[in-house]
């Protein structure tokens, strides 16, 4: 029996810092974790599948902004036990929804890229769109408060 926690890091739209402060925090904490969490998904650590395995936590960095992105999140809320919600994009969705906050003239400016890679009219936060089971807030992620929710589905 497996008894590591199945973990996904997924990222959206962002500048994707929290998952460099990611990356970083394995340097300290890789021999500890290994031994406790299986990645089913992280691109940034290994090949992942196109398709979203069930897990135990998914670790989900960055805004949404496109239906398409939206019909993943959505995938990942069904197959994952815990979603939390990592950095300022992901948590209140800015910086990365400026532009909902353009006034008509900014808005006109950008409507045919908006069009041309459909995007959505408005940015939106995660929690907009499925349960967030916890935040991390920052730009980039504030590691204290990773760490205590790391160790807190790790002790469990």
């Amino acid at each position: 029996m497996n008894s590591k926690l199945k973990v996904g890091w997924f990222s959206f739209s962002c500048c994707e810092d929290s998952t460099i402060i990611f990356t970083e925090l394995l340097n300290t904490h890789y021999l500890e974790w290994k031994k406790k969490f299986e990645f089913v998904h992280a691109k940034v650590l290994k090949k992942s599948p196109d398709i979203i395995p069930e897990m135990d936590i998914a670790f989900v960095e960055g805004a949404i902004t496109s239906d398409q992105q939206e019909k993943k999140l959505k995938k990942i809320r069904e197959k994952a036990k815990i979603i939390v919600a990592i950095g300022a994009c992901a948590v209140i969705g800015s910086p990365s929804n400026q532009r909902n906050f353009f006034n008509r003239e900014q808005a006109e400016e950008i409507k045919a890229i908006l069009e041309k890679f459909k995007f959505k009219e408005k940015v939106l936060k995660l929690s907009d769109i499925v349960k967030v089971d916890e935040v991390v807030p920052g730009c980039p992620m504030n590691e204290e408060v990773f760490l205590r929710i790391v160790n807190k589905y790790l002790n469990k």
